[in-house]
Formats: C-alpha cells, structure tokens, sequence
C-alpha cells in the first residue's frame, strides 16, 4: 500500500472529492476541502455528496461543483454519472466498499482514500490510518456495568487511552486532512466553515417573523439521529430552556427534523409564555432556510447532532452537553474553540458509543440544569 501518490497525479486539473454520508461528518470534512483548494486554487474541484446534503455546499469556497445521487441510486448509475465528468484524481472520504467501487466505476485513474477491507482493490493509493487515531469502538454491557460498579475516576476510550482536552489531534477533522496530505496539501487544521449570503438571512428572517420580534434570538435542538443515548434528557431542556428566557427575554427557535415534532411540540407548549418566548419550527425549514436560522441565533443548546456542528460552522456558538459520544474526537468547530461549551458529566463509562443506555444514563442525567444555563448565559 502507498501512502504517496506518483508525480503525475500531483497537478490535477479536474478533482472529484466522494463526500460523507452524514451531516456532522460532512461539515467536518471542510478544513480537508479548504486546504485541498489552497493546494489547487485552478482545479475544478466537485463534490459527489447524498442529494439530502447538496444544499449544505451551496456557494462553498473549497468547490466549483456538487454532484448529487438519490439514496436508491446503483452504484453503477453513479459510476456512469462520474465518468462523464474525465476526472483526473478522485479522493474518497468515506471509509465503505461502495464509496471506492463508484470512483473505480468512474474510471477516475488516480484513486485515494484510507485502506479497509474490501476496498483496496479499487484504490490506486490505499493509505493506511494515522497513528493517532482512535477508533470509536462500542463499550460491552458488561465493560459499562463494570466501569460503573468500579467507579472509574478517570475518562478513557474504547482502547483504554484517557481522552483529554489536550488529545486535539485525535479529532475526526484530522483524518480528512490525513488525505489531502497524501496530496502535499497542508494538514494543520483549520475551523469547519459552511457559508450562507445575506440574502438568505433576510428571506428567513421575514419568513418566520423574526423581524417583528425585537428579542435576542436562541436556538434550541433537543433531537440526535443518532439515538437516545446523545439526548440530554427532555425536561431538562424545558427547565433549562424557561430559566434562561426568564433571564434573558429571549425567543427560542427549536429545530428539528419531522421526526423530532412530537419533541419539539412538547418543549414549544411548555414554554409558550410570555409572547414570542417559543418559536417550534422542527420539521418546516429546508436545509438552507435552517441555516440561515442558525447563523441568526446567538447561541445553540444542542445535544451532539449535525446541526451542531452546523452552527459552529457558521459560526454560531454552542452549548452542548455530551454522554456517549467524546467531544475530543468528534466535537464541533476546531478542537479548543473558546466561543463553545462542551459539558461531561464524571461518569466512567462514558463515551461508550452506543445509541442507548444499558444501565441509569448517569451520563447525560449528571449534567445538571444549572450548568447548562450557565454555559448559555456565558456565551450570549
């Protein structure tokens, strides 16, 4: 396996980028996406990303072109879509069989992503993972009752490494700069950035009544796609959410996506007094007017999700509190950005990544109201 690619392919012209399948990691792949630009500031550089995120890269700075396949798309529908597009390099970042099968199919000659099983056959440069990377591997039941039963005081991951907040360079954005490294592109990182106009703000601004309000505006995201296993429970984020508009006066824009309504309902209807205090717009913006929302809020409470690292993208500050999920790999913004607030509780058995809790959810439940207004307030 090569971890560098030959000299013909270090001036392409035409560069086909396979995208990530998930918001979060889509929005954590554009600090690889800026330097691969600065490294090939005349190339044409297109994105192939699932058409549910198209919208995401609208005007992005890193790309001229976003290509979009439908979820029941072959791989070989796609493959014939990329071939007419005579790339001369492809890099691939997600790490499955299909992501590297498309390129092949395209008849891209110069191929790179990470090396895993059933996959390098397809690759011309497989290139092996970091050194320091750290694999988010699922604890057992039986590791989380044991850690929980011991007490643990100290955090560790799956492989028994202790995470801390100095681990910056354990964080997923690095992995995506690993590749474009391969390219001699530069692999410091840098902030995840997503871009929306003016213009956009103005049309969601009037098309939701924020300009009427005459209120700081917060935004609140109580769902995760992920599981129940990254939401900070839901009468938390009512009590949270009512001390800081009774401190603040603030109007709250709750997000989320149609499966998060009954959720989102549940918050709005707790917190409807005074006027304008709760505005319930889960399930009713596109991904575009969502954010410009979000570049409109001061802040956002927010469990670990891709609107998350959405907001911090576009520069919106975020309070998140964190359960099973490690902020020091999969965080938002640049590992250590001061303008965010990154709660953990003691628990030992945290991150076990998994999407529910086998045992008390100690977790997430010792992240206590108190802090979480504080944290707000801190930032706004």
């Amino acid at each position: 396996m090569e971890n560098h690619p030959p000299s013909s392919i270090l001036h392409p012209r035409r560069i086909l980028v396979r995208g990530t399948n998930w918001l979060g990691d889509a929005v954590m792949t554009t600090p690889a996406l800026m330097r691969l630009r600065e490294k090939y500031p005349d190339a044409h550089i297109a994105l192939l990303a699932p058409e549910k995120l198209a919208d995401l890269w609208t005007n992005h700075p890193a790309l001229n072109e976003t290509i979009p396949f439908a979820p029941d798309e072959s791989v070989f529908s796609v493959g014939n879509t990329l071939r007419a597009g005579k790339y001369d390099l492809a890099l691939v970042f997600p790490n499955s069989p299909r992501s590297a099968l498309e390129v092949w199919l395209a008849g891209i000659p110069q191929r790179i992503g990470y090396a895993r099983p059933w996959r390098n056959f397809f690759l011309t440069n497989a290139v092996v993972a970091r050194a320091e990377a750290v694999k988010m591997q699922k604890r057992s039941i039986g590791e989380i009752q044991r850690l929980a039963a011991a007490d643990v005081s100290r955090r560790v991951d799956s492989n028994g490494r202790v995470l801390t907040n100095a681990a910056t360079n354990a964080h997923q954005i690095h992995e995506y700069l690993h590749l474009v490294a391969v390219l001699g592109a530069n692999p410091e990182p840098m902030p995840p950035q997503l871009v929306v106009n003016p213009d956009e703000i103005e049309a969601a601004r009037k098309k939701f009544g924020l300009d009427v309000i005459g209120k700081p505006v917060f935004g609140l995201n109580p769902g995760a796609e992920y599981g129940p296993a990254k939401r900070w429970p839901v009468e938390k984020f009512i009590t949270a959410a009512r001390d800081i508009q009774n401190r603040t006066s603030c109007t709250w824009l709750t997000f989320g996506s149609k499966a998060d309504l009954a959720v989102a309902s549940r918050i709005a209807s707790a917190i409807a007094n005074p006027p304008f205090a709760i505005w319930n717009l889960a399930g009713r913006t596109g991904l575009r007017e969502f954010m410009a929302l979000l570049k409109l809020c001061r802040v956002l409470l927010t469990n670990d999700s891709g609107p998350m690292h959405v907001a911090a993208a576009l520069g919106t500050p975020v309070v998140v509190p964190f359960g099973s999920t490690s902020p020091e790999l999969t965080g938002p913004g640049l590992p250590g950005d001061p303008r965010h607030r990154l709660l953990k509780s003691d628990a030992p058995c945290s991150p076990c990544f998994l999407r529910e809790c086998p045992i008390d959810f100690r977790c997430l439940n010792g992240i206590s109201v108190e802090r979480v207004v504080e944290a707000v307030l801190s930032v706004v």
